[in-house]
């Protein structure tokens, strides 16, 4: 079993920087590859990034591709999500998950998933 738990959400205005956290804890944290999903009310689900097992390989929804960055540091458990140039269609509710074998932004393919961490950007 693993457990995921985000931080870091919070209100920021459009142009702004926001880094969330992904705290993990049970399963051997460098063996899964993670991602980040975000949805916003009313909106499916929608696939932020993945990083690999190391963190040498990383995939990007085509949203956020050049204004965000993913990035783990194993031996802390963690993975993190930097956020540029934040825009107002960035808000949303920010969920860690692990599992998948592969980078994928196939979301069936992550087993374990947090609560959500919610970023609100304003225009």
């Amino acid at each position: 079993q693993v457990q995921l738990v985000e931080s870091g959400g919070r209100f920021v205005q459009a142009g702004g920087s926001l880094t969330l956290s992904c705290a993990a804890s049970g399963r051997t944290f460098s063996t899964y590859v993670m991602g980040w999903f975000r949805q916003a009310p009313g909106k499916e689900r929608e696939f932020v990034g993945a990083i690999s097992f190391t963190g040498g390989s990383t995939l990007y929804g085509d949203s956020v591709k050049g204004r965000f960055t993913i990035s783990r540091d194993n031996a802390k458990n963690t993975m993190l999500l930097q956020m540029n140039s934040l825009k107002p269609e960035d808000t949303a509710a920010y969920y860690c998950a692990a599992g998948a074998t592969y980078l994928s932004a196939n979301q069936r393919l992550y087993e374990y998933w947090g609560q959500g961490t919610q970023v609100t950007v304003s225009s």
